[in-house]
């Protein structure tokens, strides 16, 4: 992630560096503000995991004159978790904002969970800074607003269509049934992977159907998922007619649970 962010800046410097007689000039720097969670190593963009990278990537363009030719590579960073250790959609806007009346950053890296990253993806398409993240995966990240955020890894949206292809390779084209586990606290990674399948299967104009369960509830008593969707349906509910249906090549089911 780290390493794109300096490829991009390399493109935006240019490649020409001090000719020969040149009064060598004063080194310009180059600041990064990195807003990641501090400790909490379930996610895979935290500091932890993210920090060494920095430090040697930092290091290695700082060493070797020709790739930032008069320019110094420098970050800061401020963390995106609040006192439970999750990601606070709260702390991330408050430390982009001061990161950036202290230190004008050139480039914010993170953050990297959706409900942390919106709020800073905003500020910085206002000042005109790009965001690099490998999180943000959710579909609401789209560039007629978050027009400053560049994403180095997978989306939801690109999850999304990979589901479709899979069910128009398998004519699996009439209904689509969406289970999948929510809590409705921290990132809802399920949430949000199920949401760019059921945009892009409703492009197609396939039936989707969706149920939440929550499986930090334990025990999960998975049987009682059944009854409960045949009782939601009105008439010939869509749910029975999906799971009495299921074997058939025209139907599929899509779970997401957490592991």
């Amino acid at each position: 992630m780290l390493l794109l962010a300096t490829s991009l800046l390399l493109l935006l410097l240019g490649p020409p560096g001090a000719r020969g007689g040149e009064t060598p000039r004063p080194l310009q720097n180059v600041t990064l503000a990195i807003i990641l969670p501090q400790n909490n190593t379930a996610y895979p963009w935290a500091w932890p995991r993210i920090g060494p990278a920095v430090e040697r990537a930092v290091r290695a363009v700082n060493a070797d004159p020709s790739l930032l030719p008069h320019h110094h590579l420098q970050y800061f960073f401020r963390g995106s978790q609040n006192g439970d250790g999750v990601c606070s959609e709260t702390m991330a806007p408050l430390m982009a904002v001061d990161l950036k009346m202290l230190h004008d950053p050139w480039a914010f890296i993170g953050p990297g969970c959706s409900y942390t990253a919106s709020p800073v993806g905003l500020f910085t398409a206002h000042w005109d800074v790009p965001l690099v993240t490998a999180g943000a995966p959710a579909v609401s990240f789209n560039k007629s607003i978050y027009h400053s955020v560049t994403n180095t890894g997978p989306t939801h949206k690109k999850l999304g269509r990979f589901a479709l292809r899979v069910c128009e390779r398998f004519k699996w084209l009439e209904q689509v049934l969406l289970l999948f586990h929510d809590q409705k606290v921290d990132d809802r990674p399920c949430y949000f992977a199920m949401e760019g399948i059921f945009e892009e299967l409703g492009k197609a104009n396939i039936t989707r159907v969706d149920r939440v369960f929550n499986e930090k509830l334990l025990p999960v008593n998975y049987s009682d998922i059944i009854p409960d969707i045949q009782q939601t349906g009105r008439g010939e509910s869509v749910w029975v007619r999906i799971l009495t249906q299921l074997s058939s090549v025209s139907n599929v089911l899509l779970l997401c649970v957490i592991l």
